[in-house]
């Protein structure tokens, strides 16, 4: 972890480094199977602002890009950054000519009141600072411009909370000020969070985005794509990670064979003062 200290700003550690290179082992799994779980929050923050042709559009935390994608097809003028040069070198294919940087969220690389749109898909809460994060996202985000923070819905409605308890065990320790996975699932957390950056919170809604595969060695190559299950390979190996992925998928298997598993995803829609 690094720190980095703007002008006149105070010193915030960086994490891009070690984000970066979890979540960029598996990109193309990642990009094939997994990303796309996560495509309805998408399009529900599309239908919520008008995206399209005179929309500049940030992506902070863009990954292989698919929400790029997807507001790119809108007809708007896309840009993203995140850690990871695996899921980086998907998003330059998927975009080409579409600004794309490497980088931390706590250290933007775009001039200020750049975007009409800011979006934080499952990536704000993974910054080893996400107040400082989001004042970066503030801070690129013209004057009256929307800021979306998506992450996990409540854990206690949503299926797959097992799958997320199957890696606990496999997993290092973690420090005893960490944040749960679900540290801003929590109704007002969200908008906690956006008002410390300075934003003023607007709407907060959630997306079901049930996660569907066609047979297990594909759930198990998508669920292993994350960052965190990455992890859990790392420490207590691939075996382990694949046996524990099947039995919490066990629960949830299909007449065909496929798994359908309930998810939910939390986004709030904040705004940066005129």
């Amino acid at each position: 972890m690094t720190v980095i200290e703007r002008p006149g700003a105070a010193a915030h550690a960086l994490s891009g480094d070690a984000n970066g290179r979890i979540w960029g082992a598996r990109a193309a799994d990642w990009a094939l199977i997994q990303e796309q779980q996560c495509a309805a929050g998408y399009h529900a923050v599309f239908d919520k602002v008008p995206v399209g042709s005179e929309t500049r559009l940030l992506d902070a935390g863009c990954g292989a890009g698919l929400a790029m994608r997807l507001a790119a097809d809108l007809g708007a003028e896309v840009a993203g950054i995140d850690a990871s040069a695996g899921l980086l070198e998907v998003a330059r294919d998927r975009l080409p000519g579409a600004r794309v940087e490497q980088g931390d969220l706590e250290a933007m690389p775009f001039e200020d009141d750049s975007f009409d749109v800011v979006t934080g898909f499952n990536s704000f809460q993974f910054a080893a600072d996400p107040v400082a994060a989001l004042q970066e996202a503030r801070r690129v985000t013209k004057p009256g411009g929307k800021v979306f923070i998506m992450t996990w819905g409540e854990p206690g409605s949503m299926e797959v909370t097992a799958l997320v308890a199957a890696l606990k065990p496999l997993l290092p320790p973690m420090p005893a000020n960490a944040s749960g996975p679900f540290a801003l699932s929590e109704p007002g957390k969200l908008e906690e969070l956006a008002a410390r950056a300075g934003l003023t919170p607007r709407e907060a809604f959630d997306v079901d985005s049930p996660w569907t595969y066609p047979d297990l060695v594909t759930a198990q190559k998508g669920l292993g794509s994350s960052g965190v299950a990455f992890k859990a390979a790392e420490a207590s190996g691939q075996a382990a990670l694949d046996a524990a992925h099947e039995a919490a998928l066990a629960p949830f298997v299909q007449p065909d064979g496929g798994y359908r598993i309930g998810a939910t995803f939390r986004i709030l829609m904040a705004e940066k003062a005129r």
